[in-house]
């Protein structure tokens, strides 16, 4: 990434301000398997200690992993390598949003998959006024 996109765009990753705010202000807790950095520091007006995520890449929420989500909205107070189990041999990985993507999930009937549907099971009867 060049050195006028981390300052003036949010969207392709943290600016430089938000990364220098992160240092000074936060301490660093852990680190996923997407590469995203999730800090702590401070309180909010109630409280409860201010957590934030810096990306690795695009600024896209569904990048969050599921461990890591119940801890940034302070539903666990430690760290998910302290407080969750390890993950179990049946579950699949996390995926990202694939909504507006090639891997979108486009149902039968859908324009993107065709458009075609398949036929009526024939118990339908419209309905026409008399």
């Amino acid at each position: 990434m060049g050195i006028l996109t981390s300052i003036f765009t949010w969207w392709n990753g943290a600016t430089i301000g938000t990364r220098l705010f992160s240092a000074r202000n936060g301490s660093r807790m852990g680190t996923d398997e997407y590469g995203n950095v999730y800090f702590e520091g401070g309180t909010d007006v109630h409280g409860n200690p201010r957590r934030w995520v810096i990306y690795a890449g695009s600024n896209d929420a569904s990048r969050v992993s599921p461990e890591w989500h119940g801890w940034l909205h302070g539903t666990q107070a430690e760290t998910p390598d302290k407080a969750l189990p390890p993950a179990r041999a049946w579950q699949a990985p996390a995926k990202p949003n694939m909504t507006g993507t090639r891997e979108a999930y486009k149902p039968a009937g859908a324009l993107e998959a065709g458009g075609k549907r398949a036929a009526a099971t024939g118990d339908y009867e419209a309905w026409s006024p008399n």
